[in-house]
């Protein structure tokens, strides 16, 4: 068994379906371990069967990005398998509901403020904070955080949606203050645009693949030791925002 302790793991939050899948897939085919992080039991598992069916060495972990209990329990379970954390992607992330003006700002839904929120700012400082001990015991951990330029002040494209944007404009704030926080560690924080990617989170309307959408997050964790700290990359190079 000499060298299995050189297995790069990687954890993928929202791993069962979309661009979560597309990001597991491609991590493990160019060598990673891949941790599935999902909340459906079933949905977990038929990912998992399906990465291994590919040759990837993946493994499921229970995670509910917007529980406590959750997250701790799938950080306890990536050491026991794994021992440590290379590779971190926060892509679990909900659009929230948009009937009845929802997220038009004019008559926007608290609540449904509140649950998008929940899941896409909170549950990635969740998973994160518990996974950061994990990460500094990586040679060269990378921090991946799935955001859309829906966030962008400068570009505001998409519909008006006034839960869903500004969760992704706070999730870009958020990844700089990591960065800024991590600046003197050998973690490297970002945030990452898949593109408008068609996926049942868009209806399949998107003109993208969840490959192509996956693309930058790969890349994003795999970046030299040297590369950039708390940025917005779409596959195209910096977003603005």
């Amino acid at each position: 068994m000499a060298g299995v302790n050189n297995t790069k793991t990687a954890l993928v939050t929202g791993a069962n379906k979309g661009i979560g899948f597309a990001i597991a897939q491609g991590l493990g085919a160019i060598g990673f371990r891949v941790a599935v992080g999902a909340r459906d039991d079933v949905r977990r598992e038929e990912a998992v069967e399906r990465l291994r069916a590919e040759g990837i060495d993946a493994f499921g972990v229970a995670l509910d990005v917007t529980s406590d209990d959750s997250v701790i329990a799938a950080a306890e379970a990536i050491e026991r398998t794994a021992g440590r954390l290379d590779v971190l992607v926060n892509n679990a992330g909900i659009g929230g509901r948009t009937d009845g003006g929802a997220q038009d700002p004019t008559t926007l839904d608290l609540d449904v403020v509140r649950t998008v929120l929940e899941t896409n700012v909170l549950g990635v400082v969740r998973v994160t904070n518990a996974l950061l001990p994990l990460l500094g015991r990586a040679s060269s951990p990378r921090i991946v955080n799935m955001s859309s330029n829906m966030g962008s002040l400068t570009l505001q494209t998409g519909p008006a949606m006034a839960a869903y944007a500004p969760s992704k404009s706070m999730l870009n704030s958020v990844t700089a203050q990591y960065a800024r926080r991590l600046a003197d560690t050998n973690v490297l924080v970002n945030a990452a645009c898949p593109g408008y990617v068609a996926t049942d989170f868009t209806g399949f309307n998107g003109s993208r693949t969840p490959e192509q959408g996956a693309a930058i997050a790969i890349r994003l964790a795999t970046l030299p030791d040297d590369g950039p700290r708390g940025g917005f990359f779409d596959e195209a190079g910096v977003v603005p925002w």
